[in-house]
């Protein structure tokens, strides 16, 4: 009982000396009121780039907006978004078992998707160091590549941009003849939290090499809490699949996986 009134006694001076305090100071802001301010200041320097709506949607990016092609990649969001939340994920990788299976498509279409959340705070790296296509897809050249970004050859805010208020992308300029090297690197993860702790993104993602082309993506997949594996209906192997499901379950949490270029033959089902 002493021990209870005791704490009770410290509460209340406690109480009443944070009151005291802002009767005789009252415009003096909260800590956490100045961090917010901080930080939203760290966002509002990256430098912001626009693209037109027809090129996003020539490269088949349509979540900028809320439509009915953007449905199947908002339900891909919501689910992804609650399960990370669920484990306490930040970084979500996604990659493919072959190229051309729409990985940086659905990478580009989450981190947009993304966006439309105003209270979410996201970011994009692409990755795909061999075969960069992210600045295509954003018709968007970055003044700095993002290998020099983890290098540490230029600061993340000179070499990201920043799209609408709340999406990050850090491009490649370039294709890299040794991205290993890169991907593998202490540096490249030290960088990753450095930017993780300076502008807290709610989700990070990863757009990565194809597992089965080489050892780009197994380099980095230790980077990533989970990883979203894309495979194309009409050219992914079972074999293919399985093999890179079992890859990158060795490395990280495998979030999910996404049937890509589907083909529902509507006739077929009605004279089945």
């Amino acid at each position: 009982m002493e021990k209870l009134q005791a704490a009770l006694d410290k509460a209340r001076r406690s109480r009443n000396e944070r009151n005291a305090s802002s009767e005789t100071n009252p415009v003096t802001p909260k800590i956490q009121d100045n961090t917010s301010a901080s930080l939203i200041a760290r966002w509002q320097a990256l430098t912001p780039f626009e693209v037109q709506d027809k090129h996003l949607i020539r490269h088949r990016v349509v979540t900028r907006s809320a439509r009915k092609a953007a449905t199947p990649f908002d339900i891909l969001r919501t689910k992804a978004l609650l399960q990370m939340r669920q484990n306490g994920w930040k970084r979500v990788a996604i990659t493919s078992p072959m190229p051309k299976s729409g990985k940086s498509t659905m990478a580009c279409n989450l981190a947009l998707g993304l966006g439309r959340q105003n209270d979410l705070r996201s970011m994009l790296f692409d990755l795909d160091l061999r075969d960069p296509s992210v600045q295509n897809f954003f018709e968007t050249r970055p003044p700095h590549g993002i290998s020099e970004m983890l290098s540490g050859a230029v600061p993340f805010e000179e070499q990201a941009l920043r799209y609408g208020e709340n999406v990050a992308v850090s491009m490649a300029q370039r294709a890299e003849a040794d991205p290993t090297r890169i991907l593998l690197a202490e540096e490249t993860a030290e960088k990753l939290d450095e930017i993780q702790a300076t502008y807290e993104p709610d989700v990070m993602i990863f757009d990565l090499p194809s597992v089965l082309v080489n050892d780009d993506s197994r380099a980095f997949l230790k980077n990533a809490d989970c990883a979203l594996i894309v495979v194309r209906a009409d050219a992914t192997h079972y074999g293919q699949f399985e093999t890179c499901q079992r890859e990158v379950a060795e490395h990280t949490n495998v979030l999910g996986v996404v049937l890509n270029a589907y083909r529902h033959d509507k006739r077929a089902v009605e004279t089945a």
